[in-house]
Protein backbone atom coordinates (compact mmCIF):
# COMPACT_ATOMS: atom_id res chain seq x y z
CA UNK A 1 0.00 0.00 0.00
CA UNK A 2 1.25 3.56 -0.65
CA UNK A 3 1.71 6.11 2.15
CA UNK A 4 1.44 9.28 0.61
CA UNK A 5 -2.85 8.33 -0.68
CA UNK A 6 -4.49 5.87 1.30
CA UNK A 7 -7.74 7.17 -0.62
CA UNK A 8 -6.60 6.38 -3.72
CA UNK A 9 -5.55 2.96 -2.99
CA UNK A 10 -8.99 2.65 -1.29
CA UNK A 11 -10.77 3.53 -4.36
CA UNK A 12 -8.73 0.83 -6.46
CA UNK A 13 -9.16 -1.97 -4.32
CA UNK A 14 -13.05 -1.01 -3.56
CA UNK A 15 -13.66 -0.54 -7.64
CA UNK A 16 -11.40 -4.09 -8.42
CA UNK A 17 -13.60 -5.59 -5.71
CA UNK A 18 -16.76 -4.22 -7.69
CA UNK A 19 -15.47 -4.78 -10.99
CA UNK A 20 -15.09 -8.24 -10.34
CA UNK A 21 -18.07 -8.55 -8.69
CA UNK A 22 -20.03 -7.65 -11.97
CA UNK A 23 -18.03 -9.24 -14.51
CA UNK A 24 -18.94 -12.55 -12.40
CA UNK A 25 -22.58 -11.80 -12.65
CA UNK A 26 -21.76 -11.31 -16.15
CA UNK A 27 -20.28 -14.97 -17.02
CA UNK A 28 -23.17 -16.17 -14.65
CA UNK A 29 -25.53 -14.50 -16.80
CA UNK A 30 -23.77 -16.14 -19.85
CA UNK A 31 -23.95 -19.90 -18.40
CA UNK A 32 -27.09 -19.36 -17.73
CA UNK A 33 -28.81 -18.06 -20.16
CA UNK A 34 -26.52 -20.66 -22.83
CA UNK A 35 -27.63 -23.52 -20.44
CA UNK A 36 -31.41 -22.65 -21.02
CA UNK A 37 -30.62 -21.96 -24.50
CA UNK A 38 -29.50 -25.35 -24.98
CA UNK A 39 -32.25 -26.52 -22.72
CA UNK A 40 -35.34 -24.68 -23.47
CA UNK A 41 -34.87 -23.32 -27.00
CA UNK A 42 -35.68 -19.84 -26.06
CA UNK A 43 -34.81 -18.39 -22.66
CA UNK A 44 -35.26 -14.91 -21.53
CA UNK A 45 -32.07 -12.95 -20.72
CA UNK A 46 -33.72 -11.41 -17.69
CA UNK A 47 -34.46 -14.55 -15.87
CA UNK A 48 -30.64 -15.69 -16.69
CA UNK A 49 -29.50 -12.13 -15.46
CA UNK A 50 -31.52 -12.43 -12.27
CA UNK A 51 -30.55 -15.90 -11.56
CA UNK A 52 -26.94 -15.41 -12.33
CA UNK A 53 -27.33 -12.80 -9.64
CA UNK A 54 -28.90 -14.60 -6.81
CA UNK A 55 -26.18 -17.36 -7.32
CA UNK A 56 -23.02 -14.61 -7.62
CA UNK A 57 -24.25 -12.76 -4.45
CA UNK A 58 -22.77 -15.47 -1.94
CA UNK A 59 -20.17 -16.83 -4.55
CA UNK A 60 -18.69 -13.39 -5.02
CA UNK A 61 -18.90 -13.17 -1.48
CA UNK A 62 -16.23 -16.50 -0.79
CA UNK A 63 -14.64 -16.64 -4.31
CA UNK A 64 -13.20 -12.86 -3.77
CA UNK A 65 -12.40 -13.03 -0.27
CA UNK A 66 -8.90 -12.12 -1.00
CA UNK A 67 -10.26 -8.99 -3.19
CA UNK A 68 -12.55 -8.30 -0.38
CA UNK A 69 -10.44 -7.86 2.73
CA UNK A 70 -7.94 -5.59 1.05
CA UNK A 71 -10.32 -3.75 0.21
CA UNK A 72 -11.73 -3.62 3.54
CA UNK A 73 -8.38 -3.06 4.95
CA UNK A 74 -8.02 -0.30 2.84
CA UNK A 75 -11.28 1.27 4.15
CA UNK A 76 -9.82 1.05 7.60
CA UNK A 77 -6.01 2.92 6.99
CA UNK A 78 -8.11 5.19 4.90
CA UNK A 79 -10.33 5.86 8.13
CA UNK A 80 -7.57 6.01 10.71
CA UNK A 81 -5.75 8.22 8.94
CA UNK A 82 -8.94 10.14 8.65
CA UNK A 83 -9.07 10.12 11.74
CA UNK A 84 -6.18 10.96 13.36
CA UNK A 85 -6.08 14.03 10.98
CA UNK A 86 -9.21 15.01 12.80
CA UNK A 87 -7.51 14.80 16.22
CA UNK A 88 -4.52 17.07 14.71
CA UNK A 89 -6.67 19.53 13.83
CA UNK A 90 -9.37 19.52 16.89
CA UNK A 91 -6.01 19.99 18.52
CA UNK A 92 -5.02 22.91 16.99
CA UNK A 93 -8.12 24.22 17.08
CA UNK A 94 -7.68 24.14 21.27
CA UNK A 95 -4.12 25.52 20.91
CA UNK A 96 -2.73 21.86 21.86
CA UNK A 97 0.63 20.92 20.53
CA UNK A 98 -0.29 17.18 20.46
CA UNK A 99 -3.87 15.40 19.87
CA UNK A 100 -4.04 13.39 23.15
CA UNK A 101 -4.89 15.66 25.87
Amino acid sequence: MTDGRPGTRMLLDVAAYAVARLLLVAVLTGVVYAVGTLVAGEFPLVVAMLFALVVALPLGIWVFAPLRRRATASMAVFDERRRTDRDQLRARLRGDDSPSG
